[in-house]
C-alpha cells in the first residue's frame, strides 16, 4: 500500500473520500480548515461536491438533505462551529440519517483560542443536541487514525441510520505523520434506497421527518431510537490497552486522544522506575468502555485520568469504578498539552494516596 506523510486534517479527508465520500459541506474554521481545502480540490478531481456554505448552520442543513437522498455525506468543523450545528445534529438523530461530522478541537469556551484541545468531550458524548441522542463517538490518536476512522465511518453510519462523530483535536489536525493510505472502499450507491428520496416513480414515497405530534408514537419512536443506542453499546465499544497485562499493576492511566500518546511515554519512564504502569485508552468515547475499565476498578487498582480539559472524561470514568478504587485526575487547558514528566510526577502523587 501506498505510505505518505500527511497532515491530520488531510487524513481525515482522504480517508473519508476513500470511505465513499460524494458530498462535503462546510465552513473554514482554525485549526481545521485544511479539511475544507483539501476536499474543495479532490472531489472535483473525483466527480464529487464540494460546497463552501455560507455558515455552519447551513453546513448542517445542507448535509440532512443529502443524507436524506441516500447520499454518502460528511462535514467537518472546530468548537464553535460544532455548537453551531446543534439543532441540525439532533433533527439528523431524529430523522435516523447517516452522515460523518468531525470536530478538531480548539480551546474554549467562547472564541477561545486554536490550540488543541479535549474541551469537547462533553458536547460529542452528553449530547449538545436536544432530545434523547446519541451518536457513536471516535476518537483517534494519531494521523493515521484520523484516515482509517474517517474511511470507515459511513459503513458505520450506514448500519445503524445515524450520524457518526470524530473527536480529534487541533494537534492531530495540525501534525504530520507517515499514512497507510488504503484502498477506496467499495460500496453500494443503491444500499440505502429502502428509505431514501431517491424518486417515487415506481414505488410508495419515503417520508423522512423528526416530528411526531402524538405523544404516543414520539415515545415508541424513541424506545426505537434507545433500542439501537443499546446495541451500539453491545456490538461498538473501541478501546486500547497497554502494558496491563500483570495481575499486580500498580496504577492505571486513562487517557483518549493526543493525551493518551503522551501517557503512553509516561507509562514506559514509570516502568522504568519500577512502578508497574499500565494505560487504557477508550477509542469510542460513546459507548464508553465502561466496563474495561471496572474490571481494574474491581482489583483496587488506582486510575489516573490524564485529559486537555477541566476533567470531563474523568465522570465516565467515576461511574464506571462505582467508588471501587480511588480516581484522580491531572489536565492542562486551552491549548497546552502535558509532558510526559508532567503524567509521571501526577502518577506518583495519586500512589501515595493509597499509601503506595
Amino acid at each position: 500500500m501506498e505510505k505518505v506523510m500527511m497532515k491530520g486534517n488531510e487524513a481525515l479527508a482522504e480517508g473519508a473520500l476513500r470511505g465513499g465520500c460524494q458530498c462535503y459541506f462546510g465552513y473554514p474554521i482554525t485549526p481545521q480548515s485544511e479539511v475544507a481545502e483539501y476536499m474543495s480540490r479532490r472531489m472535483p478531481e473525483l466527480g464529487r461536491v464540494f460546497l463552501q456554505t455560507e455558515s455552519e448552520v447551513a453546513t448542517i442543513n445542507y448535509l440532512y438533505g443529502a443524507a436524506g437522498a441516500g447520499v454518502r455525506c460528511m462535514t467537518t468543523s472546530s468548537s464553535p462551529g460544532i455548537s453551531l450545528m446543534q439543532e441540525g445534529i439532533s433533527y439528523l438523530i431524529g430523522a435516523e440519517l447517516p452522515c460523518l461530522i468531525a470536530n478538531v478541537v480548539r480551546g474554549g469556551p467562547g472564541l477561545g483560542n486554536i490550540q488543541p484541545a479535549q474541551a469537547d468531550y462533553w458536547q460529542a458524548t452528553k449530547g449538545g443536541t436536544h432530545g434523547d441522542c446519541r451518536m457513536i463517538v471516535l476518537a483517534p490518536n494519531s494521523v493515521q487514525e484520523m484516515f482509517d476512522f474517517a474511511r470507515d465511518a459511513f459503513d458505520l453510519a450506514e448500519k445503524y441510520r445515524n450520524p457518526v462523530f470524530i473527536l480529534a483535536d487541533g494537534a492531530l489536525g495540525q501534525m504530520m505523520e507517515p499514512v497507510e493510505l488504503k484502498p477506496f472502499l467499495e460500496f453500494d450507491p443503491h444500499k440505502n434506497d429502502s428509505w431514501a428520496t431517491t424518486g417515487a416513480k415506481n414505488r410508495e414515497p419515503h417520508v423522512i421527518t423528526s416530528i411526531h405530534l402524538e405523544p404516543e408514537e414520539m415515545e415508541e419512536f424513541n424506545r426505537h431510537l434507545q433500542a439501537k443506542y443499546l446495541l451500539m453499546e453491545k456490538e461498538e465499544v473501541r478501546w486500547e490497552e497497554y502494558q496491563t497485562n500483570e495481575d499486580d499493576l500498580d496504577i492505571l492511566i486513562v487517557a483518549y486522544g493526543i493525551a493518551s500518546r503522551v501517557c503512553r511515554n509516561a507509562v514506559d519512564d514509570l516502568r522504568a522506575s519500577g512502578i508497574k504502569a499500565g494505560l487504557l485508552r477508550p477509542i469510542t468515547l460513546w459507548p464508553f468502555p465502561k466496563a474495561e475499565i471496572r474490571r481494574f476498578a474491581d482489583r483496587k487498582i488506582p486510575i489516573l485520568v490524564v485529559e486537555l480539559n477541566m476533567g470531563q472524561m474523568l465522570e465516565d470514568v467515576l461511574l464506571a469504578v462505582e467508588g471501587k478504587t480511588l480516581v484522580d485526575f491531572y489536565g492542562r487547558y486551552a491549548g497546552i498539552i502535558p509532558s510526559a514528566d508532567e503524567v509521571v510526577r501526577k502518577a506518583f502523587d495519586t500512589l501515595k494516596k493509597v499509601g503506595k
